[in-house]
């Protein structure tokens, strides 16, 4: 199972359209899931919801009245979007704030274009390590869980054109936790051992060539491992 980080998720539901309410068809928001959960105490299982602000909507605009109605309650519902699934659904608020703490949508801008900077950033210094052939810098770049998953994808790319032997130690041992990058990264390893004529040996793990029939490492047989 891929784990995804907070930071991973949040690009991902920055590049998202954002859905309309189908109680009041206005563009939803970017709402940041609070530590403490409201409702059921369950929690909703992501980071980041989209959600209705808006105070003219039917669906809020009625539910004062029927959860004062039925249930005694001053309180009203405001629907949001799992972004993972795209599934409409509505949580209890108490108040006209309700929520609007965690609406994020002025913050994520901020976020947003910080982590474009970064992005650009990041495929600028690629471009000219992989004209100078600078491999050592791209590997940073690959193992720094502080760039961008895109910056992490594209130098995994990159060091499987021009890395060095020594590259497939970390690499091998190197878990993102981004499917994509992992699938890029292992794409890379073999690329590297593609142009050594090299391969790990599968009882010892150590580089040996690609025709060889005897570990020169650990001296098992490996003539169609």
């Amino acid at each position: 199972m891929v784990i995804e980080t907070k930071e991973q998720v949040l690009e991902k539901v920055l590049e998202m359209e954002k859905p309309h309410c189908p109680h009041c068809d206005q563009e939803m928001h970017i709402w940041e899931v609070p530590p403490i959960n409201v409702g059921d105490g369950l929690g909703w299982g992501e980071p980041y919801l989209f959600l209705c602000f808006n105070d003219d909507c039917k669906l809020y605009k009625r539910g004062w009245d029927d959860l004062a109605e039925n249930f005694a309650q001053t309180a009203s519902y405001r629907c949001f979007c799992y972004p993972s699934s795209g599934k409409f659904e509505v949580m209890p608020v108490f108040s006209p704030q309700g929520g609007k703490g965690q609406e994020i949508d002025e913050q994520v801008l901020a976020e947003q274009e910080m982590l474009k900077e970064n992005i650009k950033r990041g495929f600028s210094i690629l471009a000219d390590c992989f004209i100078s052939k600078d491999g050592p810098t791209i590997m940073k770049m690959v193992l720094d869980p502080t760039e961008p998953a895109r910056v992490r994808l594209k130098a995994a790319e990159m060091i499987g054109d021009i890395g060095e032997l020594d590259a497939i130690e970390p690499l091998r041992n190197l878990k993102v936790g981004n499917e994509l990058v992992d699938k890029e990264i292992e794409k890379a390893l073999g690329k590297i051992h593609k142009r050594f004529y090299t391969r790990e040996c599968p009882f010892c793990a150590e580089i040996i060539k690609e025709r060889a029939k005897i570990c020169k490492h650990c001296g098992q047989d490996v003539a169609g491992q």
